[in-house]
């Protein structure tokens, strides 16, 4: 199974609103590991004004929000 990383932080209601995004879409397809960033100051350099990020960890590639089901279907494939 394929793993994607969904970079975020605790209370960030945008990412829960992704993670319900994109739930239904993956199942038994993907994983997903949720990072957060406030644990790195490395990670709130790159990602603290972009979350929710989601990170494929197979090809590298990432797709920041705002996104809607349709782009996220196209970055997975």
């Amino acid at each position: 199974m394929k793993t994607l990383i969904l970079y975020s932080t605790v209370g960030c209601h945008l990412c829960e609103q992704a993670l319900e995004l994109i739930s239904p879409s993956i199942q038994g397809q993907y994983q997903i590991t949720e990072v957060d960033i406030s644990d790195s100051d490395a990670l709130v350099e790159r990602y603290g004004t972009r979350i929710p990020v989601i990170l494929r960890e197979d090809t590298g590639s990432e797709i920041g929000w705002p996104f809607d089901l349709q782009q996220f279907i196209a970055f997975l494939r």
